[in-house]
C-alpha cells in the first residue's frame, strides 16, 4: 500500500470505514499505516493500524497541497464521500 491510497477497515472500532493511507512505516515483521478519515481519524491524530486488517481500493487520494492552505480533514471528507469499493468487487 502506498500514502494516498484508499482502504476500508477490516477490523477494530473503524471496521467498515473507509480511510485513506497517510503513511507506511515498516516495523519488525509488520507493516502499519496511518490512517485518516476526516471525521474521527483526523490528520492531526491518525489512526495506526497493521496492513493486514486492511482491504485496499484502487482508488487514490491527493495528498499533495490543496492551494496556499494545504490538505485539511475537510479535503479527505470530501474526497472519501465519493462512492469507494473494495478491490475484486466491481
Amino acid at each position: 500500500m502506498i500514502p494516498g491510497q484508499v482502504v476500508f477497515v477490516k477490523k477494530g472500532r473503524d471496521k467498515g470505514r473507509a480511510m485513506v493511507v497517510l503513511a507506511v512505516e515498516t516495523q519488525a515483521k509488520a507493516q502499519y499505516l496511518q490512517l485518516a478519515d476526516g471525521k474521527t481519524r483526523t490528520l492531526s491524530k491518525p489512526k495506526k493500524k497493521k496492513a493486514i486488517h486492511v482491504q485496499p481500493t484502487n482508488q487514490m487520494v491527493d495528498l499533495t497541497s490543496v492551494g496556499s492552505r494545504g490538505l485539511q480533514d475537510a479535503d479527505i471528507r470530501k474526497m472519501l464521500g465519493e462512492e469507494v469499493t473494495p478491490l475484486g468487487e466491481g
